[in-house]
């Protein structure tokens, strides 16, 4: 498989023995060669942009935050195919950087609490130190910044890591008033059970349909399902060939799809490619997969 095509999948970061799961040796080394994702770190890689960040960050004395910092901190993004991460940096409010000093980069005018930042030793690029965001700064800021389905893909993956959602509450509400009601929305919704950043933005749109309340992970006999509205018996799958590519995992696929549909749930399967690029689409074909559960009898049982 593409290896650069797996790494979004994945989120944008992975390790060699996760990124290995779907790619051969062979493959990982010509998407290096290629440009199409760049190493990280000992046995680490990433979609392009984040040794970018390192380097921008060293050559404007800025912090590495935002998605960078996330791809720091190794939590899963919300890429569509093909995407990069430009660099985004943060600098002390009074800065003045010119503006051809600013293209291709992204940066934030904040003054960040010293405790908010931590130095590392030689990560990206040929820099030995740099300063980032910490793990709970970035949060923040990533719901401050970026879109909610975006930001929800970032708080999941730092739950999923073991951070304490008490303490990313805690810490949002040293933010200012007009932030703060956000990001702690976004932070109440986050679940460290989502699988990954496609699993949360499938989340994300089931979510925003009336009527549906899926849960993450649920296990339904002897099958683990990515969410599950189990009052309508509605289970809505994550359906990637990153993950089902094998010929073994092909037939574990259809046994349980088959299992399930007869013992009287009803399976929506989305592809990574339309959650990414077609949300609209997607939450429109859950109303309307919604209607007709609600109407009909399956399994021995009727919806009102």
């Amino acid at each position: 498989m593409d290896a650069a095509y797996a790494l979004a999948q994945l989120g944008g970061c992975a390790t060699t023995a996760r990124l290995r799961r779907f790619c051969r040796r062979s493959e990982i080394e010509q998407a290096l060669s290629d440009g199409a994702i760049v190493r990280c770190g000992k046995g680490k890689y990433a979609v392009p942009g984040l040794d970018a960040a390192w380097r921008e960050a060293h050559r404007l004395s800025a912090v590495v935050s935002g998605r960078s910092a996330a791809q720091f901190w190794e939590l899963d993004l919300c890429l569509a195919p093909g995407e990069e991460v430009t660099p985004e940096l943060t600098v002390p409010r009074n800065r003045k950087i010119a503006p051809e000093r600013r293209e291709g980069v992204s940066i934030k005018w904040r003054n960040l609490p010293a405790a908010s930042v931590v130095e590392v030793g030689r990560g990206w690029g040929n820099h030995s130190t740099g300063r980032v965001t910490t793990l709970v700064q970035t949060v923040l800021d990533c719901c401050r910044d970026l879109p909610e389905r975006d930001a929800l893909c970032v708080v999941d993956a730092a739950l999923r890591k073991g951070q304490s959602r008490t303490v990313l509450l805690a810490a949002a509400l040293e933010l200012p008033a007009i932030a703060r009601s956000r990001v702690r929305r976004v932070i109440e919704q986050g679940d460290g059970r989502s699988a990954n950043a496609f699993e949360t933005c499938l989340r994300h749109i089931a979510r925003s349909v009336p009527g549906l309340d899926v849960v993450a992970q649920v296990q339904i006999g002897e099958h683990r399902v990515d969410l599950a509205d189990a009052a309508r018996k509605i289970v809505v799958e994550a359906e990637s060939f990153a993950f089902h590519g094998s010929k073994e995992m092909f037939r574990v696929d259809c046994r349980r799809y088959t299992w399930l549909t007869t013992t009287g749930w009803i399976v929506w399967r989305f592809v990574w490619e339309d959650v990414m690029l077609k949300p609209d689409e997607v939450r429109v074909a859950m109303v309307r997969g919604l209607a007709i559960r609600s109407t009909c009898s399956c399994g021995g049982f009727a919806l009102s």
